[in-house]
């Protein structure tokens, strides 16, 4: 059994095991793979498994490699393999759903305090000295903001929006929230579910938990962030391309928002001149609300049994449809 994990680097840059997985084969692990079919393929060639991050196995990878029995995504998103063209094979194509949700939802608040109370340039100015140079005890270089009462609309009320919601109520904030499938309406003072452009013009924070699909690409554009309050944060710890990215930095630069807190791109890793570099008030981090330790732990073992489990004739979290 030749396994072979194309990019295996963000999930275990070294602190993690793939001992697990090679006890289940030949186990062949590349940090990175170039994003061409040729070099993809190559590397494939002959696997029955391959475990992708970000890789795409698109139609012509996978109409090239004769041996592939099974596709396993080493994350929650899964549209870097075309999915149809898996099915056509009957290989089933599977996630890893539900690693990262406190992660991910820790990080979203790690965003949404910076933005209230820019710990980190505060601090950086306390140690240039301006603290010991303040004639008063104390001093702020931006306005300090509390959460309490405040209402945060929730884009996506799965796993994470959920989450999000259960730490914002814990703040006293009231919890609106958007999705295509509406769960259990959970028990929070003042919760309401909302149709889009509503929950963006009655919230003072906009946190946006939706995977990416062809209807939601570009989503949050300029028409859809003037709906928002101009005192109001976005945040997006989810898919890059929901956002426009021009859009948002032009929004932040005319003051039609407040402020962004933003985990992804619509590029990435994006070009160099990304607008939102110029754009006040907006915190980016590389892509890492999933890459705690814990979270990472967590996904490498689900992928390990998701192999099992296709191995033992009873696949699980498949996407295409394949069983």
């Amino acid at each position: 059994m030749r396994i072979v994990v194309l990019d295996g680097y963000t999930l275990n840059p070294g602190d993690l095991s793939w001992d697990e997985l090679k006890a289940i084969g030949e186990v062949e692990v590349h940090e990175r793979t170039d994003f061409t079919v040729q070099a993809i393929v190559e590397r494939a060639d002959g696997a029955e498994i391959v475990l992708t991050n970000k890789t795409p196995l698109s139609v012509s990878v996978i109409d090239r490699l004769p041996s592939l029995r099974y596709v396993g995504v080493l994350a929650t998103g899964f549209n870097v393999v075309d999915g149809k063209a898996a099915e056509a094979r009957r290989i089933p194509v599977a996630n890893i759903p539900t690693y990262g949700t406190d992660s991910v939802a820790q990080m979203t608040f790690a965003h949404l305090l910076n933005l209230c109370h820019h710990v980190a340039e505060h601090s950086t100015d306390v140690r240039s000295g301006a603290w010991a140079r303040s004639p008063d005890f104390c001093y702020w270089l931006n306005a300090q903001i509390e959460l309490v009462g405040r209402t945060l609309g929730i884009v996506g009320f799965g796993r994470i929006g959920r989450r999000v919601g259960e730490i914002a109520n814990a703040f006293g904030m009231r919890v609106i929230a958007h999705d295509l499938h509406r769960s259990d309406e959970p028990n929070w003072p003042g919760f309401a579910w909302r149709e889009i452009d509503e929950l963006l013009e009655l919230s003072d924070v906009v946190t946006l938990h939706c995977p990416l699909t062809p209807e939601n690409t570009g989503m949050m554009d300029a028409q859809r962030i003037a709906r928002m309050k101009r005192h109001a944060f976005l945040l997006n710890m989810s898919r890059g391309p929901l956002v426009v990215d021009a859009d948002l930095a032009d929004a932040l630069c005319r003051g039609l928002i407040a402020g962004a807190g933003i985990d992804v791109l619509e590029q990435e890793p994006p070009v160099a001149d990304n607008p939102l570099y110029g754009a006040p008030n907006v915190t980016i981090t590389p892509h890492i609300a999933w890459a705690t330790k814990q979270a990472r732990a967590r996904l490498l073992s689900t992928a390990v049994r998701n192999v099992r489990a296709f191995l033992e004739g009873s696949p699980q979290n498949v996407v295409n449809g394949v069983m």
